[in-house]
């Protein structure tokens, strides 16, 4: 059940970033941010049935070893699947988690100490508080660890639209392509 829109195909306007996107609950392989990172990077979207918190661990775990990205992105319920993934040790490169939910999954959840992870939330999120990012970012390395607060709702609209997305992208990747 994954959508392969954007994975390999063959733009020599895309970055060769190898970029896996989970989406949240409301999100889908072609929501706005599936697109904005398909459009600049080699991109996959595996679409989940989120009604299963344990069925979308299983299904992003394996795409992640097939297609091997470079960047893992969790937004929201996606943001809990990949604090799971990390948790478990199914991934372990750089992470960018948009508003994520993890806690509200698993009240203990904790970041690695050994992986790179940006979070990023937006101060007028009235779905998910940001002290829930906040709270969890303590929990990493902070030499590892990068919370980003900015000035937007919980799906980040206007950041999303600004370009933002890619830069945190690149920017958790070491990459400024």
């Amino acid at each position: 059940m994954a959508d392969t829109t954007g994975a390999g195909d063959a733009n020599s306007e895309r970055s060769h970033l190898r970029v896996q996107f989970v989406h949240g609950l409301e999100g889908s392989p072609q929501g706005s941010k599936a697109r904005a990172l398909a459009d600049a990077f080699d991109a996959l979207t595996p679409a989940m049935d989120t009604a299963d918190f344990e069925a979308s661990v299983a299904t992003q775990a394996a795409a992640l070893e097939t297609f091997r990205p470079d960047v893992l992105v969790g937004s929201s319920f996606g943001g809990a699947v990949v604090v799971a993934l990390l948790a478990r040790r199914l991934w372990r490169g750089p992470t960018l988690l948009l508003a994520q939910a993890a806690r509200h999954y698993d009240p203990e959840a904790r970041l690695p100490r050994d992986v790179t992870v940006w979070l990023v939330h937006g101060t007028g999120d009235t779905l998910i508080d940001p002290e829930q990012s906040r709270r969890l970012a303590a929990t990493g390395d902070p030499d590892r660890v990068r919370l980003i607060e900015v000035d937007d709702d919980h799906a980040l609209h206007a950041s999303v639209a600004r370009g933002d997305l890619l830069d945190w992208v690149r920017g958790v990747a070491g990459r400024s392509e």
